[in-house]
């Protein structure tokens, strides 16, 4: 993290799982962190509460990620209330029920493709706006939250979901070579198993114990695990990484 000023990092899908985790550990180095959630109010304040309660600055802003005008409006109440952003952290994601391509719908890939996919680029346009030297700004970190799925494809399971995060790959691959003049580093974490209530959300509660013998390390990582190697990349330790896809998937 630069010394240089107050460091604000928003954290998309912060109320829950790697977010929540993401928001705890940047606000405890010091970033202000504005935790972004969709419906649940209660779990974001939650965060927030925590966060202030270990003497650290955050809020907690409601915006639907793939809904244009509730970014930008995300975007101003951030910059109004802690200043201009100088992270972001883009882990706002859905999966849908297990199930094979031939089983699905239209409305389905929209919605995977809208929040997992438009919702990155949305939130990583605005940042750029603040951060990039070329717009004025002092410079600052994205980190993606991507998936091991954009490697394994997920058969049988949710390819459209692989495949929203091959996207996200390819967009910080790009992205990344896009800004790198600017003072601006992009990269991405993949996480594997992890221990998160998305695995629910998608009809699966009981996936990483039923997956961890597919795992080199034989078990499921944790949020906590995966925030680490996030805030690491938000950080000025990681000054020269940009480009990076980063494995967080015990092996697999």
């Amino acid at each position: 993290m630069d010394k240089h000023g107050p460091q604000v990092l928003l954290v998309t899908g912060g109320g829950r799982g790697i977010g929540a985790a993401t928001a705890k550990l940047a606000a405890q180095q010091g970033w202000r962190v504005a935790v972004n959630y969709t419906a649940n109010s209660l779990a974001a304040d939650e965060v927030v509460r925590q966060i202030r309660a270990d003497g650290g600055s955050a809020m907690a802003v409601r915006a639907d990620v793939a809904d244009e005008a509730q970014v930008l409006a995300m975007f101003e109440r951030i910059d109004a209330k802690f200043g201009p952003l100088t992270g972001l952290v883009n882990n706002a994601g859905v999966v849908d029920v297990s199930a094979r391509l031939d089983e699905m719908d239209l409305a389905r890939w929209r919605r995977m493709f809208d929040v997992n996919v438009m919702g990155t680029f949305l939130c990583a346009r605005e940042a750029v706006r603040r951060m990039s030297t070329r717009h004025g700004g002092s410079g600052g970190a994205i980190v993606n939250v991507s998936s091991a799925a954009s490697r394994l494809g997920s058969p049988a399971q949710y390819v459209d979901y692989a495949a929203a995060k091959g996207a996200v790959d390819a967009f910080t691959i790009g992205l990344a070579r896009e800004v790198a003049n600017e003072g601006i580093r992009v990269n991405a974490v993949r996480p594997g198993l992890i221990e998160t209530e998305i695995h629910a959300s998608g009809g699966l509660p009981n996936r990483v114990n039923d997956l961890k013998h597919l795992v080199p390390m034989q078990r499921g990582g944790t949020a906590d695990e995966v925030a680490q190697a996030i805030v690491w990349l938000l950080s000025d330790a990681a000054s020269y990484t940009t480009m990076s896809l980063l494995d967080v998937s015990g092996g697999r």
